[in-house]
């Protein structure tokens, strides 16, 4: 059941109002002047990617894109919200590349949905496997620029921000985690939306002599600022904010991952409970964490052996396709039917096991969130310092030596170092998924609660203890000067 939303001020600490950092956000120029670095970061590495070493771990383009963006990426969604996508560098290009032509078309109707993005989401994550990218700093280079072209070409096509809401796979994942994020843009008294007649939020300003110049854009997600509920779909991009005449919106402080049991029906997305592509978004979010922790430990040699002789090949590709299908499909569908079907005998209804998956999958977001932090995080942190000799080597290999000689010893904390902490990550990340699941089985099934809630923390928990599992066995470390 619909619940109505609600018209009382907001509640929580407001990032806008803090000294320092609000009267950045509040500049104009605040994202652009994110964007930019990363933007001169991403040419380094391309370049560096193309001409430097070709040894991973001596090059900036791999070393930076699989050690440090994507550890530093998952922390900063955990611990703040999507600000990665914020300081999106393509997203700057693409403004940039806007003033000189301006796109006609509307995304089409059969694809405004996360299916498309989704598929991406597993290609990103079959290419890291099949072309080895960690190893590549060659591939890896051309895969940044593959990234810039891809969102140049579908935005200078279509309007509004149709390349992040429904292609970018880098995009889906930050939504699907920034769901369990502290903070959001949000409106701070819906009483004041009720009485806007502009709605600049959603549609901008325009000059008052000439309505086809913009002056400032509004939400290019279609996300309305009243009708919005947390972080799906929204990039921070701040456009709402410097676009609300009343100074309305802000970025406010919640309990992560609340979002994630509120059916309420939201601007953009509508309900979660009827979105079988986001719930699907959920499930690849879990189980690919699985997935990509498991293709970097001994194990995995073992399996992709037994398929490649039960098929009688030496050709990786259908390896790993049966491997992604049994891991990404097979798995998810048995394992969410069971905990769905084990549900539908607990309440005594007939109700499809479809709309009971599409529930509770976004239970499974902070545990995935778990899973990846820790993953990421112990290649962040075991080699935390190695970006400074490569740093150093690669502007010497530009015939910039200015930043003196290679200081290689610069690694990063020890794997028994990091062990407890990935242990703990997963554990929050279990405890989070758990609570989900109550508050959703308790929203649905009120007066059955607890027994709705059995199945699917016996799922999580079977998760939380493959995730512990896989965790513990020794990890390539890939991208690294210890693992090369």
């Amino acid at each position: 059941m619909d619940n109505a939303p609600t018209t009382t001020p907001q509640s929580g600490t407001d990032l806008l109002e803090w000294p320092v950092i609000g009267r950045f956000l509040r500049w104009r120029y605040a994202r652009p002047a994110m964007q930019l670095p990363l933007l001169l970061g991403a040419i380094v590495m391309v370049a560096h990617g193309f001409v430097g070493p070709q040894l991973a771990p001596r090059n900036l383009a791999s070393l930076l894109t699989w050690v440090h963006y994507r550890g530093v990426l998952i922390v900063v969604l955990l611990v703040a919200g999507n600000f990665f996508c914020m300081a999106c560098p393509f997203m700057l290009t693409r403004d940039w590349a806007r003033r000189f032509f301006k796109p006609a078309l509307n995304w089409p109707r059969w694809l405004r949905n996360k299916w498309l993005a989704v598929g991406l989401l597993v290609a990103v994550l079959f290419a890291y496997e099949l072309f080895d990218l960690w190893g590549s700093p060659w591939w890896t280079a051309w895969l940044i620029i593959g990234y810039f072209a891809a969102a140049l070409a579908v935005d200078a096509l279509f309007k509004q921000a149709s390349f992040c809401k429904y292609v970018c796979p880098i995009g889906q994942f930050n939504f699907a985690a920034s769901t369990f994020s502290p903070l959001e843009v949000k409106v701070r008294d819906t009483n004041t939306c009720a009485t806007c007649t502009t709605v600049d939020c959603i549609k901008g300003t325009r000059h008052p002599d000439d309505r086809e110049l913009v002056l400032q854009r509004g939400c290019e997600l279609a996300l309305f600022q009243p009708e919005k509920v947390g972080n799906m779909d929204c990039t921070f991009c701040l456009d709402c904010i410097h676009a609300c005449p009343h100074d309305n919106v802000g970025i406010t402080t919640r309990l992560p991952g609340s979002e994630l049991w509120d059916d309420t029906r939201r601007s953009g997305i509508g309900l979660f409970s009827k979105r079988k592509d986001l719930a699907a978004l959920a499930a690849i979010f879990m189980f690919g964490a699985l997935l990509n922790a498991f293709g970097m430990v001994s194990p995995v040699y073992a399996v992709q052996q037994w398929i490649a002789t039960q098929l009688g090949t030496t050709n990786e590709v259908p390896v790993l396709a049966i491997l992604f299908v049994a891991l990404l499909i097979v798995e998810p569908v048995l394992l969410m039917g069971g905990a769905a079907l084990w549900t539908r005998r607990a309440t005594g209804t007939p109700e499809p096991l479809m709309p009971i998956m599409t529930r509770f999958a976004y239970a499974l977001i902070p545990l995935a969130c778990g899973v990846w932090a820790a993953h990421y995080g112990f290649h962040l942190l075991t080699g935390l310092w190695t970006f400074i000799p490569v740093t150093q080597a690669a502007f010497a290999d530009f015939g910039l030596p200015f930043l003196g000689e290679p200081l290689w010893q610069w690694t990063g904390f020890s794997t028994g170092a990091v062990y407890p902490l990935e242990i703990g990550l997963i554990s929050l990340g279990l405890l989070g998924t758990l609570l989900v699941a109550y508050r959703i089985a308790e929203r649905d099934y009120p007066r059955r609660a607890r027994r709705v809630f059995i199945p699917w923390a016996v799922l999580v928990v079977v998760l939380w203890a493959s995730a512990l599992w896989l965790l513990s066995q020794p990890m390539e470390m890939r991208g690294t000067m210890l693992g090369g």
